[in-house]
């Protein structure tokens, strides 16, 4: 068997073929602007709606940002907020379930997580490089998601693990979407 790798072409996709999810991302005090550029990439690669910047967290054009980016903050909406607070609860008053992403007790698995456990529209809160997500958001959530692992290590970067939950959520959603 012979792999050939696909064309610039071939992969091209339209902003009019673009599939937007009923998902956001809420970006709290994320200290990395190129941590912050790579999840805009990811966001685009599963058809995030809209990444919330909150605290400390870059907002572009921010240098490194861009420089990870590769223009996908030109493709995927966001908003500056001065308070993660604040932001999830504008999220939770237009109905969104808010889904931390974190090592707590009484998380499940992400792997156990189903689109079909929520009703509509899903705020994927995403927490500080060392610190994580402060406890103050975490009384604020419906949920709260972890990845398993089996390292000495007890966590991953930021974008990596943002990545691995919007690559979940996307199959469920897209697997749920394909039943209806």
């Amino acid at each position: 068997m012979s792999f050939r790798k696909k064309t610039m072409q071939e992969l091209g996709r339209s902003a009019s073929e673009s599939l937007k999810i009923p998902l956001v991302l809420v970006l709290d005090n994320v200290r990395s602007a190129q941590n912050v550029g790579s999840l805009f990439r990811s966001a685009d690669a599963f058809g995030v709606d809209h990444i919330h910047l909150c605290g400390i967290t870059a907002q572009p054009p921010h240098r490194e940002i861009l420089k990870t980016a590769l223009g996908a903050t030109s493709s995927v909406a966001w908003t500056y907020h001065a308070s993660s607070r604040d932001a999830l609860q504008r999220l939770s008053d237009q109905g969104y379930t808010l889904c931390a992403l974190e090592q707590s007790h009484d998380s499940r698995s992400l792997q156990d997580w189903q689109w079909t456990d929520v009703q509509a529209h899903v705020a994927l809160i995403l927490g500080n490089e060392v610190k994580g997500v402060e406890q103050s958001l975490l009384d604020q959530c419906d949920d709260v998601l972890e990845i398993t692992q089996v390292g000495q290590k007890h966590s991953l970067n930021v974008a990596v693990s943002g990545g691995i939950a919007m690559h979940h959520i996307y199959q469920t959603f897209a697997a749920r979407e394909s039943q209806k």
